[in-house]
């Protein structure tokens, strides 16, 4: 099979040695060309075919709430290229396979991320994101599409009504700009924005997803589906190009940055992991290992209350607006209100605020201002 180097070919230097050469093979389905999920929607340039691309956008979308610590312009500005658009290339016929299939592919430590909605739990393997980055997926009659960046450490789910995405082949601030294949709009994985072309300043829903292990996963949803394998690509699924996470090493265990960021914070370590949430308030980061520990962690952003809750099932948090400053106790394992309430950690009555994990560095170039709780 014929090899070629993807877009962020790097030397991860870790232990005094070579760590890892990221490397992609041709890049579409068999081998041929293309990598467009089979959508044929856009024009020779990238953009759809029409008129007023904003007015017709089938996009769920919404008013930007993120606080911005730049203009949009900027941030597109700042952009950097890493590869070809679709170079590598996104998902776009997923297909999912059962638990005994999972642990075929995985270790109980292998990191997946898992999205649950109206009942349907589906688990996706880090092992194949990492080679795609985005799947474009259907849950019912809700398109939905799931996003993973290596270098920032990154799961966060969208809503796309029928609209697929792909990789741009950009970075800012070392993080995947997806692009909507009906606008070609600019879209910061962190941000969920827009930062370019007719979209630009909108927002799209997000959607949780958990960034667990398939042991926590599927013991929590026994009942799951996995993605599997059969992607329709030609990938060394067994290869992490960026290092491993299980054990944890090269990349992902390195002081490195392989790409210039806009900020940079000293007040943790670049790659400790921390739970990020962002509102109209401002943004706000919790220590994932502080979290774990305390169990609940309280903060004030812009005199409001915001509580993160930790679910020691899944390894992981979740953040609620907290108005009222309401007070909780944790309390082997739950969360118990006033008047003697217990709640589960996913399912306290407060507003619950999309969160997800992150490596500091990036949570902190996009939000320079946002109050961390370490």
């Amino acid at each position: 099979m014929q090899s070629r180097h993807s877009r962020r070919t790097f030397l991860a230097i870790a232990g005094g040695g070579l760590a890892g050469l990221a490397g992609c093979l041709d890049d579409t389905p068999g081998g041929g060309s293309g990598g467009s999920d089979g959508d044929t929607s856009l024009s020779g340039d990238g953009k759809s075919d029409g008129g007023d691309s904003q007015a017709e956008t089938r996009l769920p979308l919404r008013e930007a709430e993120v606080p911005l610590s730049r203009d949009l312009e900027e941030y597109a500005s700042s952009a950097m290229r890493g590869a070809a658009k679709d170079a590598i290339p996104s998902i776009g016929d997923p297909k999912f396979g059962s638990v005994s299939d999972g642990n075929s592919m995985m270790d109980p430590g292998d990191p997946v991320f898992g999205v649950e909605l109206d009942g349907d739990a589906r688990a996706y393997p880090q092992h194949i994101l990492v080679w795609h980055e985005i799947v474009n997926d259907q849950f019912g009659d809700r398109g939905i599409t799931v996003t993973y960046c290596p270098l920032t450490g990154t799961a966060v789910g969208f809503e796309r009504g029928p609209v697929s995405f792909g990789v741009s082949g950009k970075l800012i601030n070392s993080n995947l700009v997806m692009y909507d294949r009906e606008t070609n709009t600019w879209w910061p994985q962190v941000l969920g924005t827009g930062v370019r072309d007719d979209l630009i300043g909108k927002a799209l829903n997000e959607v949780r997803v958990t960034w667990t292990t398939w042991e926590r996963w599927q013991s929590v949803h026994p009942e799951t589906s996995v993605l599997t394998e059969d992607t329709g690509y030609v990938r060394n699924y067994d290869d992490d190009p960026y290092g491993s996470y299980n054990p944890r090493g090269g990349y992902y265990d390195s002081g490195q940055l392989q790409f210039n960021v806009i900020n940079r914070d000293s007040r943790l370590d670049p790659k400790e992991v921390v739970i990020g949430a962002r509102t109209a308030d401002g943004a706000m980061a919790f220590h994932k290992d502080r979290l774990s520990e305390a169990q609940l962690l309280e903060t004030t952003v812009e005199g409001t209350s915001y509580l993160a809750a930790y679910d020691p099932d899944l390894h992981t948090g979740y953040v609620y607006r907290n108005p009222d400053g309401e007070s909780y106790e944790a309390r082997s394992g739950s969360f118990v209100t006033p008047d003697g309430t217990s709640h589960q950690a996913g399912a306290l009555p407060l507003e619950e605020i999309n969160a997800f994990d992150a490596m500091w560095f990036v949570w902190a170039a996009f939000y320079p201002e946002t109050t961390l709780e370490e």
